[in-house]
């Protein structure tokens, strides 16, 4: 966090990659979003109440809200009357000036058609489907649908309750704690108590129906088209025991239940969300294969959705992480070993141009392959030298001593090194600080 850059509007930059969201001067610790959804025309009418402590002494605090328009806003039960919002920037003034620690109750009242926000990353956040919803928010698209601190460092718990038409099922993330249908709406309460970044809560809306993937301690669903339902049973077969392969290698699952969408519509890649992946109709097949991906996004919820990067440069610890999953599924499950698809990846790799900064990539190649590729080959080359044993207890200790918090590459670098009781500064120079692909060890 860099208290003396500014956005030009006098606003702190907390993450220099999303510039224009997250704000230093509120810590949001619970959302509380009631919503109401029109499906056939695409109308919001929703109400936010936001739990929150100042950060510092201050006459006003500001959000993040695109698109959709506010009437009201009450501060500790007191109506605000002096508030702007432009450019995305709700900024609140209260009646009495904030001091540090001192709590905060904010209620928002607004609407509106709601719609991705557009940037470098193409559309991103609530979007309409053919016949109902997907919300994907990363990195910067939680502003599409509520107001919120879009920081992946300001993590809260959230209440997320969404009525529409009966014929929809609505999912939201962690559990569903009412269901009650009034004429021809039906309300749906989700509860997520673990704390969540803004960017991963979503809800999912369509005519979906629910079947379970495996019993356990952790419900496993999948909410899908019915005409997809015997293909989705197969290539989500093995998805219980990959749970099984990544609680050995990483650690206990960090959520209380992990949820499955299938759109009816194709899209371009899997999204993850906390407790919750979403995958199109084109990635069930009935033959397996995009189980690569099930594995990716699984993975995921353990790097990324509890361990979170604190800012958007340190991505490689969710997308180099979620990639080298894959390998270590493919090699527990009969497939090509790490070793293998290690040697694979640094071939192809060494094809392409050697312009990008795995630990810091900058905004425009933050999603480009090679941080996944190479964020991988970072994980392999450190376990080929500390060796198995050293590696797999690094990462759980990493997910144990991080559950549910927010994380940097030098955080990273500290555990590996007290795991491996060695100076392993040079290995990660190499790999992440430097455009140039290094051999593997």
């Amino acid at each position: 966090m860099t208290a003396a850059r500014t956005d030009g509007r006098g606003n702190d930059v907390v993450d220099p990659y999303l510039p224009r969201h997250g704000h230093a001067g509120v810590h949001v610790t619970r959302y509380e979003l009631e919503l109401d959804y029109r499906v056939a025309s695409n109308r919001l009418s929703a109400q936010a109440r936001l739990h929150a402590t100042a950060t510092r002494a201050s006459t006003r605090f500001v959000l993040d809200l695109v698109g959709l328009r506010v009437s009201r806003i009450t501060v500790n039960g007191r109506r605000v009357t002096r508030w702007s919002h432009r450019g995305g920037a709700l900024s609140i003034v209260p009646d009495a000036p904030l001091a540090v620690g001192s709590s905060l109750v904010v209620d928002i009242e607004y609407a509106g058609h709601p719609r991705p926000t557009q940037g470098p990353w193409g559309e991103v956040g609530w979007e309409e489907l053919t016949d109902g919803v997907i919300v994907a928010g990363q990195p910067d698209g939680a502003p599409s649908w509520f107001p919120c601190n879009d920081d992946p460092s300001d993590k809260a718990s959230f209440q997320i309750a969404v009525t529409a038409e009966s014929p929809y099922h609505v999912l939201a993330n962690g559990t569903l704690t009412s269901r009650s249908a009034r004429a021809s709406r039906t309300r749906w309460v989700y509860e997520q108590t673990e704390p969540m970044a803004p960017y991963l809560a979503t809800v999912q809306i369509g005519r979906y129906t629910t079947i379970a993937l495996a019993t356990g301690p952790v419900p496993q669903r999948a909410s899908l088209p019915g005409r997809l339902e015997v293909a989705c049973r197969h290539d989500f077969g093995r998805q219980s025991a990959m749970f099984e392969v990544f609680e050995e290698l990483f650690g206990p699952y960090p959520f209380a239940r992990y949820d499955v969408v299938v759109t009816d519509d194709a899209l371009e890649i899997p999204l993850e969300a906390q407790g919750m992946s979403v995958f199109g109709a084109n990635h069930v097949d009935g033959r397996r294969g995009s189980e690569r991906l099930i594995a990716h996004e699984l993975a995921h919820q353990w790097f990324g959705n509890s361990v979170t990067a604190a800012h958007w440069q340190h991505i490689w610890l969710h997308e180099g992480f979620a990639c080298y999953a894959e390998w270590l599924w493919s090699e527990r499950s009969g497939g090509p070993d790490a070793d293998v698809l290690a040697d694979r990846s640094w071939t192809r790799l060494a094809a392409l141009p050697q312009d990008v900064l795995v630990g810091d990539p900058g905004p425009d190649l933050m999603f480009d392959d090679r941080i996944y590729q190479r964020g991988a080959l970072t994980l392999h080359a450190l376990r080929r030298t500390v060796g198995d044993d050293v590696f797999f207890t690094t990462l759980r200790a990493w997910t144990g001593a991080h559950r549910h918090g927010s994380v940097t590459t030098a955080m990273f670098v500290d555990c590996a090194e007290r795991r491996a009781h060695r100076d392993l500064g040079p290995l990660f120079d190499a790999w992440l600080r430097h455009p140039a692909l290094p051999a593997l060890p």
